[in-house]
């Protein structure tokens, strides 16, 4: 009898979480089972972008014209990157839009959200909201076309600058050395605010509404809110927009293909406009492949970075 009563209080003083040989098996069977699920998308990742990303990285080691036979290269083309005064200024123009395309669309997106959701009872606003959206539904080959017109000499830009007097202000936007790389960087601020906007307005609807009245109870006015109640509220969908706005600066093609060739000069060179030009167009595919594992690294570099800006779990739920 005691040894009875003994064995039922041993199961009973058993830890709830103790190792026991079945539960273990469904475990570990539950896990295979999730792999069997993301297969299909491992197939997919596999095929179509870890495969073809090793060849690339195999061919930037060759010197290759895309037709005849290779010949090894090593790091050649990547020092080329480097040495090459053309390839480095690309990179270097990449950073400069990065204002353009990230830093001046999140800003402006940012004082626009703000003053959109205060005013969210007025007519108009999601008018206003929609048409700055618009761009992210246009192709960018339309809007390269439709901007290299309007920043043509004879276009509406110059147009409405001599009607208010600044015709000394005019001129060949696109193909002056001063001005082509900044007119192309406003051309994706353009085209990413409308962006920016949708995802902050969206991250103000889920920021608590007592978080702003308890700031209104202190006293807070419009500014101070925003920085006190809506800025942090907002981490998460700053962090998101940085990255789609960096990596469209990054692999930008289109605009420049269409609007500028790279000109004038080498002013709009871009590392995405020289792999397309080094592998269809001059026969140096080997360098066309260094270029694209360059940027695809800076890609990820920037976007780990950024990603160090997302609140984890304790921040969102304090």
């Amino acid at each position: 009898m005691s040894i009875t009563v003994s064995r039922t209080t041993a199961r009973k003083q058993r830890p709830a979480d103790a190792p026991t040989g079945r539960p273990a098996g469904r475990r570990g069977h539950r896990s295979w089972k999730g792999y069997l699920y993301a297969l299909p998308a491992l197939t997919v990742l596999t095929l179509f972008i870890l495969i073809p990303l090793g060849q690339v990285v195999q061919i930037s080691l060759y010197d290759w014209d895309g037709l005849s036979a290779s010949t090894w290269a090593g790091a050649a083309n990547y020092a080329e990157i480097i040495g090459d005064p053309l390839l480095r200024d690309g990179f270097v123009h990449s950073l400069v839009l990065l204002l353009f395309y990230a830093a001046v669309p999140v800003t402006l997106a940012l004082v626009l959200a703000a003053a959109t959701t205060r005013a969210a009872r007025m007519r108009g606003v999601s008018v206003f909201r929609a048409l700055l959206f618009l761009p992210q539904v246009i192709a960018q080959v339309v809007t390269a076309t439709a901007w290299t017109a309007i920043y043509a000499p004879d276009g509406v830009l110059n147009q409405m600058l001599e009607a208010v007097g600044l015709k000394s202000v005019t001129r060949a936007w696109l193909g002056d050395f001063s001005t082509a790389l900044p007119a192309v960087g406003l051309i994706g601020t353009w085209l990413e605010v409308g962006l920016c906007l949708v995802l902050f307005t969206a991250g103000i609807g889920q920021i608590p509404r007592e978080l702003y009245e308890a700031a209104k109870v202190d006293g807070a006015g419009a500014v101070r809110e925003f920085f006190a109640v809506t800025l942090p509220g907002l981490r998460g969908q700053i962090t998101v927009a940085l990255t789609l706005t960096v990596i469209a600066a990054l692999r930008t093609f289109d605009l420049v293909y269409v609007s500028t060739h790279g000109g004038p000069g080498n002013s709009t060179s871009l590392p995405a406009y020289q792999i397309y030009n080094r592998a269809f167009n001059t026969g140096q595919v080997g360098s066309a492949c260094a270029i694209a594992v360059a940027l695809t690294l800076l890609i990820l570099i920037l976007t780990f970075l950024i990603t160090r800006l997302q609140p984890d779990e304790t921040e969102e739920g304090s």
